[in-house]
């Protein structure tokens, strides 16, 4: 089943507040009282609804497969908390949610109960929940329904910045110099006796440990950077993802030519050796196993492949729903799952996981640090401005070779532009493996 932009953004809100409704009344029991324990002050807690919408893009497909539905819905959800959680306690150097004292758990983010709790509830939500609201989404007139997401989401909007706002300045994060720390600080100064307060005090009733860092005063040490790229920073990751685009499409043409014997792109975009599958790839795998680099092969192997294997095929989904073709096909390898991923590539995800972090990162990480910082940051601007225009292009003139494989002839300048330039012959040499799906 595939559901309309109208119905996922309906389904945001209904799992948004289901997730919240749970978390409050399980702390409730926990603390005999009443507790918001959402970051925003509405009852709305998004984590739950970014949930529900991968599973609601990623698996419906999955339907006649039960186990495996439960299973990548488990391992997406995981993924997704995961990511939160340590994007949170990067920024705010603190724990939001702490399951250290579960057993199976990983870095106190996540345990292998709740990931369970996660899979189970993928099950639910496709086979029970999601075509009830949707049939509930369907009593509403349509006009009224998209005022009323407008109208919610304008205010979600608004409440997320008063909330972040009012948590940068619990923590002394507003000091810091920067364009978006004066706006949040006009911001907060302005709503301080009206909005911010009440949020701040909000916040640490439903997390103590909240209070407890303002009090001892803590905050991250400011680090002047000595080297370009320093650590596991925005800087290194961007020069990783070129690199890793670039070895990836390399080492995809390298493999096609010693098992097929012939030489093919296995480019992402219009310009350059670059797989932009790879480049990500690399970036996540630096991201979430940076701090793990030091950990035995056999643990780094089992991550990279249960993470590799999940990043690849929510890429075959996300190309599949944006571009209307699947640029790879492994429905004729043994223990594929529809076709995006086999077990055999899941394990090369593993071995690259091990080989780059034992290998390949220490070695480039050192190159990089190298450059001089002025010349390291203009550059990688450059490469960032240079990549974006280039995907944009890359998807514009996919998205007009699927156009003219339906038949539709150009109706606009760009599309005109688009044909004359990028032509079926030059998308499907680019491209060979791409295939049109309805």
């Amino acid at each position: 089943m595939d559901y309309t932009v109208y119905q996922l953004l309906w389904l945001f809100l209904f799992y948004s507040f289901l997730g919240w409704l749970a978390e409050t009344v399980l702390a409730a029991l926990k603390r005999r009282r009443l507790l918001n324990r959402g970051f925003l002050s509405a009852p709305f807690s998004p984590t739950y609804g970014l949930g529900a919408l991968l599973f609601a893009i990623f698996l419906p497909e999955l339907r006649e497969d039960p186990f495996f539905l439960f299973l990548l819905g488990m391992i997406l959800a995981t993924f997704l908390e995961f990511v939160t959680g340590v994007f949170l306690e990067r920024i705010f150097h603190q724990k939001w949610w702490d399951y250290s004292g579960q057993r199976f758990q990983f870095e106190g983010h996540i345990c292998l109960k709740y990931s369970v709790i996660w899979g189970l509830s993928a099950l639910l939500a496709i086979f029970v929940l999601n075509p009830i609201f949707l049939t509930l989404v369907g009593l509403i007139p349509r006009t009224a329904g998209e005022i009323a997401l407008l109208v919610v989401y304008i205010l979600l909007g608004v409440d997320f910045v008063g909330s972040w706002a009012a948590v940068l300045q619990l923590h002394g994060a507003l000091s810091e110099p920067t364009h978006i720390s004066r706006f949040l600080s006009r911001l907060t100064h302005t709503l301080d006796t009206t909005v911010t307060r009440h949020i701040q005090r909000r916040m640490e009733r439903a997390y103590p440990s909240l209070e407890r860092e303002r009090l001892s005063g803590k905050q991250a040490p400011k680090v002047k950077p000595e080297r370009f790229a320093q650590g596991c920073g925005f800087y290194k990751l961007a020069a990783l993802f070129f690199i890793g685009s670039f070895l990836g499409d390399i080492t995809e043409t390298i493999w096609c030519w010693a098992v097929l014997g012939k030489l093919m792109s296995r480019s992402s975009v219009l310009y350059g050796p670059f797989s932009i599958v790879w480049g990500l790839g690399c970036v996540l795998l630096t991201a979430l196993l940076y701090k793990y680099k030091d950990r035995s092969d056999r643990y780094i192997f089992l991550a990279g492949t249960v993470l590799g294997g999940a990043y690849e095929y929510s890429c075959s989904v996300f190309t599949e729903l944006v571009f209307g073709t699947v640029f790879w096909d492994y429905s004729h390898i043994p223990f594929n799952l529809g076709g995006r991923i086999n077990l055999l590539f899941c394990f090369f995800w593993g071995i690259a996981a091990v080989v780059w972090l034992k290998g390949l990162y220490p070695r480039l990480s050192a190159w990089i640090e190298r450059i001089p910082i002025r010349w390291g940051k203009a550059g990688t601007w450059v490469l960032i401005v240079f990549m974006v225009c280039n995907i944009i292009i890359s998807a514009l003139a996919l998205d007009r070779y699927t156009q003219r494989s339906a038949g539709d002839a150009p109706q606009t300048a760009l599309g005109l532009f688009l044909d004359r330039h990028y032509p079926d012959q030059r998308i499907e040499r680019v491209y060979p493996n791409a295939k049109i799906v309805d």
